[in-house]
């Protein structure tokens, strides 16, 4: 079964970027659609990015032309490059496989991005 680590979050400034990473453990990923979501306290987790096998990246309005996500499949790894973050961007960041975004268990522990003047 599939594993997952993200790190990456941290507390930053209106205006500021942050890298988050997504590695993955017990299975390669390489030939999966990858996500990232957020889930913000009190609210449904989200998909904020995904990225298909081939690379092709999709968006959600609410982060596009900010956000950008990548993969490095050598190192069965998912990247979430986030520039100009808003205070709206706060939440708990997770990667998973598109195919188990409804699959209990499946999901890691996250990284907290906080974005606060």
């Amino acid at each position: 079964q599939v594993q997952f680590v993200e790190s990456g979050g941290g507390l930053v400034q209106p205006g500021e970027s942050l890298t988050l990473s997504c590695i993955a453990s017990g299975s390669s990923i390489n030939r999966d659609q990858m996500g990232w979501y957020r889930q913000d306290q009190g609210k449904q987790r989200e998909l904020v990015a995904s990225i298909g096998i081939s690379g092709r990246p999709d968006y959600a309005d609410s982060v596009k032309g900010r956000f950008t996500i990548s993969r490095l499949n050598a190192k069965n790894t998912v990247y979430l490059h986030m520039d100009s973050l808003k205070p709206e961007d706060t939440a708990v960041y997770y990667c998973n496989r598109l195919r188990d975004s409804q699959t209990p268990g499946s999901w890691g522990q996250g990284t907290q991005v906080t974005v606060s003047s």
